[in-house]
């Protein structure tokens, strides 16, 4: 690793920034955030993390998908289609309140490496086995999959009433979406494998344009500079508010993402041939975890999370040297302040998002399925067969638990905690 050239890393960052690319912004596109912070807050959420992590652990953060239902919610709790037809004043105090309940995400990710620290990974790790990670990841999925299928079939069609209505050309669009994200996947070779989603919506983007689809002018309208955006200003100032009602909505996931966490790294390191478990300790990539959340709130972007596709770049790269994903992460801070591409991403039309995200939500979800089958979980008993049962009706079947007056709770963190109680309450082997 020694031996590659400035300019060979350089191209490594990118192909790292490609690689991470699609999911990151697609995770603003699809709550109301804006993108370019989010790009913003994945780079320096990156850098955090390395130097949390003492600069040994080769990954990038992004966007957390897992925090998309809780934030959408929270910022836009009338599901209008396009959040720039709500009025400023209540965006951004709907943005306050994300703010508070990101920031506090990310201070139970401190807590958390605190309790690691002290009681160990093995502990922790008990109260989170397979047969709650499993439904509980599947529950995020198809909590999201009427998002997806709203974007693209069914656009709304009077915004008093929030009616939809079946539209052709949104599901032909959505179609030439899904089936370029399936060809690429399953056909394409080397390091375009990796990158579906980007290649999907790039192909997307432009079958829009015969369709009449594509609005341009907020890439003219766009300086070219991101800063000079009085929108991104506006809401890098909104201070945070931490109020019941957006702590309550978001933070929670939090105890869902931890598992997942746990597993990245495990993965990384068995890709790289090290255990980033034990140095520099999960407790440490935890902090990072935690501290690049903590800073992604105060700024307005989503919670970050370690990448999987980026460790799939390091499987095929065989490159391991985690300088090149800091690089990656100046890369994305670049790009973010680029206020012409910025509104590039906030153009793709909803239909092209809608395909994304058929195929996106479902794979989360397929993902908990894998978890249950490579855990050789035996569901021929009715302990595990009660425990996934409960916890996805809850998960799925209920949006939120009222508690005091307007304040709720998601199903999604009721359906979490009932999945750790009926783990310890209910005797093994029944």
């Amino acid at each position: 690793m020694e031996n590659i050239s400035k300019g060979k890393k350089l191209i490594l960052g990118l192909q790292h920034v490609l690689a991470m690319f699609g999911a990151t912004v697609l995770v603003p596109m699809l709550t109301g955030l804006d993108p370019a912070i989010a790009l913003f807050a994945a780079g320096v959420g990156t850098l955090l993390f390395h130097l949390c992590a003492k600069g040994k652990v080769p990954v990038f953060l992004g966007s957390s998908i897992a925090f998309i239902g809780a934030i959408s919610i929270t910022l836009n709790p009338n599901q209008l289609d396009d959040v720039s037809k709500m009025p400023r004043t209540e965006y951004l105090h709907n943005l306050s309140l994300v703010k508070g309940g990101i920031i506090v995400a990310g201070l139970i990710y401190i807590f958390m490496a605190i309790v690691i620290y002290f009681i160990g990974v093995d502990k922790i790790k008990k109260l989170f086995p397979p047969i709650v990670t499993g439904p509980m990841i599947i529950v995020i999925g198809l909590r999201l999959c009427s998002v997806a299928t709203n974007s693209a079939f069914f656009p709304i069609i009077n915004n008093e009433t929030g009616e939809r209505a079946f539209n052709g050309t949104y599901a032909i669009v959505a179609g030439i979406v899904v089936i370029t994200m399936v060809v690429v996947s399953i056909f394409a070779k080397g390091f375009f494998k990796m990158v579906p989603i980007l290649i999907s919506v790039v192909v997307g983007y432009i079958v829009c344009i015969p369709f009449g689809l594509l609005n341009t002018e907020a890439i003219r309208n766009a300086h070219w500079l991101s800063i000079g955006d009085t929108h991104i200003t506006e809401q890098l100032l909104t201070a945070p508010s931490f109020t019941m009602t957006g702590i309550i909505a978001i933070a929670p996931i939090a105890l869902v993402v931890f598992i997942e966490h746990i597993g990245d790294i495990t993965t990384n390191g068995a890709v790289v041939g090290k255990n980033f478990l034990e140095d520099p300790g999960v407790h440490r990539t935890m902090l990072g975890d935690g501290v690049a959340t903590v800073f992604a709130g105060f700024i307005g972007a989503p919670a970050n999370t370690t990448y999987s596709e980026n460790t799939g770049v390091l499987a095929v790269t065989k490159v391991y040297d985690p300088a090149i994903l800091r690089i990656a992460a100046l890369v994305a801070i670049f790009l973010s302040m680029i206020g012409k591409f910025g509104a590039v991403i906030r153009t793709i039309p909803d239909p092209v998002m809608g395909g994304i995200s058929i195929i996106l939500f479902g794979m989360i979800a397929s993902v908990g399925v894998r978890i249950l089958i490579t855990s050789n979980l035996d569901f021929t008993h009715s302990r595990n067969l009660l425990i996934s049962a409960i916890v996805l009706v809850v998960g799925i079947g209920v949006d939120s638990f009222p508690l005091i007056d307007s304040l709720t709770i998601s199903g999604l963190a009721v359906a979490a905690l009932i999945g750790i109680i009926l783990n310890l309450a209910l005797p093994k082997g029944i």
